[in-house]
């Protein structure tokens, strides 16, 4: 993970946790990423990819998603 640097915008601190399949409702073990700050940018419902990184992992958007955070970031 690089931090910070030339062309990145922080838009919070996120809650990470593990969900565990059979509690909470999960049907599957995955991965929560919680702030609401995605929201605006990733709405719920909507789909994307994630792909594995040094130091954590990178969160592809698609071109609406991608209009969007641009918005954000002009705010």
């Amino acid at each position: 993970m690089t931090g910070k640097g030339e062309g990145k915008t922080l838009i919070g601190k996120a809650n990470v946790y593990i969900h565990e399949k059979g509690k909470s409702n999960a049907r599957i073990t995955h991965v929560d990423i919680e702030l609401d700050a995605l929201n605006k940018i990733v709405k719920p419902g909507e789909a994307t990819y994630v792909q594995g990184k040094e130091g954590g992992v990178f969160i592809g958007l698609k071109r609406e998603m991608i209009k969007r955070a641009e918005k954000e970031i002009k705010r």
